[in-house]
């Protein structure tokens, strides 16, 4: 070797840390995209509505200040309703890319395999043949929605679990839900029904200041839960045995990331509803932006705050009349669907 020539590692450093510094600093400029754009989005929501405030007016009370007019209109109504739409967007912003990245599969998604579907139909049943409203259907929709995770997750357990199976069995499970949302809704009073199609459709109508705090406790411990399982997850897109190379157990890992995303999801639904497609869309969105630098966890979390928000300022104040916000996400989000069926057929599509 000349003398002054570097070492083959130290060229290999040479090259491998501009890539590392790249990918970086890509990370850190999306996430700040996002979190702008998300911050801009819940600004604009504050100010717009029947009546439009200054923007000045909104930030005193914000400050605390008693403002006539806007201290009620903003304070009471639209800053509970921004809060709420931000806390459910990251919480099925983040559950849902845990379960497609995990499972490596797209249509992995918890409003498609299943999950949601279980809480919709606890919180229905609840509505419609029990008489129950306010908090405690919320209660019945999270625990349910758990346990019919529990169930698809016992169902697809053969040596471990599988994305492919996993997403067939929750498919299924889906399906059958949905017959017994059907089935209620066509036993019901019509009084029942349309209180039950009210927390179908995923709305941010329902959402004052005594929900908040209940839901951003979820929130806040769930998360860093599913930031700190971000290194097993990322092992175990490698597959499971380089997993185990790792020194990750997949299937204590798998456990454990099912059981924060269904969390995060079943808080998110039983606060809101079902708000349609959030969840389906915010990983595969965050990937595309990302271009696979870094961890997706908090990118596709502030993608599902800015669908959420979004959707709710074009439901609300853009067409001609209310839209809840699970409309505006279902109809963005069923084209795509198709597109990523038809996109998958073709190369066996991945996240």
């Amino acid at each position: 070797m000349r003398p002054g020539t570097p070492s083959a590692p130290a060229a290999a450093r040479g090259v491998v840390t501009p890539g590392r510094r790249r990918r970086a600093r890509r990370w850190w400029t999306v996430v700040g995209v996002l979190a702008a754009a998300a911050l801009a989005v819940a600004v604009v929501s504050l100010v717009v509505g029947d009546r439009v405030y200054p923007l000045g007016d909104v930030l005193r009370v914000l400050a605390g200040q008693d403002v006539p007019g806007a201290s009620f209109t903003v304070g009471r109504l639209r800053l509970p309703r921004v809060l709420t739409g931000a806390l459910v967007g990251v919480a099925f912003g983040t559950g849902g890319v845990i379960f497609q990245t995990m499972l490596r599969n797209p249509l992995a998604s918890p409003d498609i395999i299943g999950i949601t579907a279980g809480a919709s139909a606890a919180a229905v049943l609840s509505i419609t043949s029990l008489g129950i409203a306010g908090v405690a259907v919320s209660g019945i929709a999270v625990v349910a929605g758990v346990a019919v995770a529990a169930a698809i997750y016992l169902l697809a357990w053969r040596r471990g679990v599988h994305g492919a199976r996993f997403v067939l069995v929750g498919i299924g499970v889906g399906a059958m839900l949905q017959s017994v949302v059907s089935y209620a809704l066509t036993r019901a009073n019509v009084y029942d029904v349309a209180d039950a199609l009210r927390w179908l459709s995923g709305s941010l109508n329902s959402a004052f200041w005594d929900g908040v705090p209940r839901l951003a406790v979820a929130v806040g411990v769930l998360l860093p839960l599913a930031l700190v399982l971000s290194r097993r997850l990322a092992a175990l897109q490698l597959g499971d045995e380089l997993a185990a190379g790792l020194g990750v157990r997949p299937d204590r890992a798998r456990l454990a990331l099912v059981v924060v995303a269904v969390g995060l999801i079943s808080v998110a639904t039983a606060t809101t509803g079902p708000i349609a497609f959030v969840a389906f869309l915010a990983g595969p969105l965050a990937h595309r932006l990302v271009r696979g630098t870094g961890s997706l966890l908090v990118p596709a979390g502030l993608v599902g705050v800015l669908l959420v928000l979004l959707a709710d300022l074009v439901g609300q104040h853009l067409v001609g009349t209310r839209f809840p916000v699970g409309v505006i996400t279902g109809v963005v989000g069923a084209p795509y669907l198709l597109w990523l069926l038809a996109r998958s057929n073709r190369s066996g599509g991945t996240l």
